[in-house]
């Protein structure tokens, strides 16, 4: 299936960004799958892509407990599609630029920004004062580069790439984190985690 015959929107285009973030595709050529601590992130998943699968938890390195919870289910036609996006098997390295309307790219963003990202505040060191910041963090640098190009292209504003742990960490601060939290959340009622609006609605 080609991408120009897709019925892009918002729920699917932040759906796609789930994947591109904390999702997976089986090297089966048929699973998709979705895993998060955050119960809420895997409903929006689910209706995103409007599957009705049951939740289940599952355990990630060594922990004891299944502290993750967790969605999988079979679309031949959907997996193509999102092969067909950019998204692979064993991405989480590799992922490079996504093909993604520039309509829906908030859409995809925040979702991106939902399943690897983080919305908040610091405390500057110089300053000693309360600053509101975004972060995506990716194991892809390339991936990162290329969101932040997109969005420097879109909304004229510059973000910072550093190295972290074992991946790389994309952030926004004071001005730049506003105008894009206001990019993110254009409107009420959009699929995305509710603790992560609530902070960012207080933005003024």
């Amino acid at each position: 299936m080609k991408i120009k015959k897709l019925r892009w929107g918002s729920d699917f285009a932040y759906g796609v960004g789930l994947v591109a973030s904390d999702g997976c595709l089986s090297s089966d050529r048929r699973h998709i799958e979705y895993c998060s601590k955050d119960l809420e992130s895997v409903i929006n998943f689910k209706k995103s892509f409007k599957i009705n699968n049951k939740i289940g938890r599952k355990n990630r390195g060594t922990a004891p407990r299944r502290e993750y919870y967790r969605v999988q289910f079979g679309d031949v036609a959907l997996y193509n599609v999102l092969m067909g996006i950019g998204l692979s098997a064993r991405k989480s390295l590799t992922m490079g630029p996504l093909n993604v309307p520039e309509k829906y790219f908030p859409d995809f963003l925040r979702g991106v920004i939902d399943g690897d990202g983080s919305i908040g505040y610091f405390m500057h060191p110089e300053s000693v004062k309360k600053q509101f910041r975004i972060r995506i963090a990716s194991g892809s640098l390339r991936f990162l580069e290329w969101l932040r190009d997109e969005i420097g292209e879109l909304l004229n504003i510059k973000g910072s790439i550093k190295r972290i742990m074992r991946a790389y960490q994309l952030c926004y601060y004071k001005k730049a984190s506003i105008r894009l939290s206001r990019y993110l959340y254009y409107k009420k009622n959009l699929l995305c985690l509710g603790r992560k609006y609530k902070i960012a609605k207080l933005i003024k």
